[in-house]
């Protein structure tokens, strides 16, 4: 059992990652951040799909093609597998609370 609000720094200088389940099929992820973004130069490209929800906070999540999308607290959204994507803003004010599900 757990809670996903619970042991959420006051301060974060890193996005903290922390798998909440994690089998050979899907992975649950927890993370948190607040005012971090993707490196510049870097791109996540992943080998499985990604289905990611705001719980607090807000993200924005960049595409390779430019495309832009504002999550926020009860969004989510459906990233494919090997679609190039970054996060270029989160809040800055509150901890975004993310839930990643990657699945093949």
């Amino acid at each position: 059992m757990g809670n996903l609000f619970t042991q959420i720094p006051h301060s974060l200088p890193n996005e903290v990652f922390q798998d909440l389940i994690s089998t050979k099929h899907v992975r649950i992820e927890r993370i948190l951040s607040r005012g971090q973004m993707s490196p510049e130069e870097g791109w996540y490209d992943q080998n499985e799909h990604e289905w990611v929800l705001v719980l607090e906070g807000y993200g924005v999540i960049e595409f390779e093609d430019g495309r832009q999308v504002t999550l926020k607290a009860g969004d989510y959204l459906q990233i494919r597998a090997h679609e190039k994507h970054r996060v270029v803003e989160s809040d800055t004010e509150q901890v975004t609370v993310w839930l990643a599900v990657f699945y093949r």
